[in-house]
């Protein structure tokens, strides 16, 4: 008697009867649709937690994912329509929708947040839905916030990373390929031998062996149609005997 879905089918019926006419209540295109209706609120609803009411569900499925002091959510739950929760209804509940595909777990990082957040609003009479939404707030602009100096702090790196591997490329001491600049053209520096590598409007790469970064002709070697073939080439001729340069 305390299954959530006999009180939903009976309003369901009672909205049915409520209608004066019998030849509406007899009509078989309305019994038809009556039953879907039935159907749907029994097969939609969740059998593994049968304590669960909808509303319960909807609310809980957002705190999961905050921080929310236990004691005082549950006893929130509690007062909804539905059967007594205990402490591991609650906790087990919260613990299946985090462990969903997909889903997420509360952030430690954010669990300072979320409490002062609570203790605030609380203390100033809000409700309990009004509260997990300012959370929820909170939870995703801080998770934002996060991912945005995440991708700021990487862009640094790869900047400094860039800055210093021009400055190798600059002062005479082996590298990898190396961009000046904002330049297509890369060099690098193998066995103190310095090597130019251009991309041309065909999409295909020519190595050349060059005297120095300012050097615009250089001794063409061949033509690549990847970079790793081309440090191949260059591996390998690093360390052999070449030409007296003009």
């Amino acid at each position: 008697m305390n299954d959530d879905r006999l009180y939903r089918i009976a309003r369901l019926v009672a909205d049915y009867v409520r209608s004066p006419s019998l030849r509406h209540l007899r009509d078989p295109h309305f019994i038809q649709a009556i039953s879907a209706k039935i159907l749907k609120e029994i097969v939609h609803h969740n059998p593994t937690w049968t304590k669960w009411t909808k509303e319960r569900e909807a609310i809980a499925k957002v705190a999961a994912f905050c921080w929310i002091p236990l004691d005082d959510f549950r006893a929130y739950l509690n007062a909804m329509p539905g059967p007594s929760l205990t402490q591991t209804d609650v906790v087990e509940r919260l613990r299946a929708f985090n462990e969903e595909d997909y889903a997420d777990w509360p952030d430690d990082r954010q669990q300072e947040g979320c409490l002062e957040i609570y203790k605030r609003e609380r203390a100033e009479g809000t409700d309990m839905p009004a509260i997990v939404g300012a959370i929820e707030t909170f939870v995703e602009q801080d998770k934002e916030a996060r991912r945005l100096a995440q991708q700021e702090a990487h862009r640094r790196s790869v900047e400094e990373q860039r800055k210093a591997a021009e400055e190798r490329l600059l002062s005479g001491a082996d590298c990898k390929w190396t961009a000046i600049g904002a330049s297509t053209t890369l060099h690098c520096r193998f066995n103190g031998r310095t090597y130019r590598l251009e991309p041309q409007p065909s999409r295909r790469l020519e190595l050349s062996r060059v005297e120095s970064l300012d050097d615009v002709k250089g001794d063409f070697i061949g033509s690549y149609t990847r970079r790793a073939d081309a440090t191949k080439t260059v591996s390998e001729m690093a360390y052999k005997s070449e030409p007296r340069w003009r």
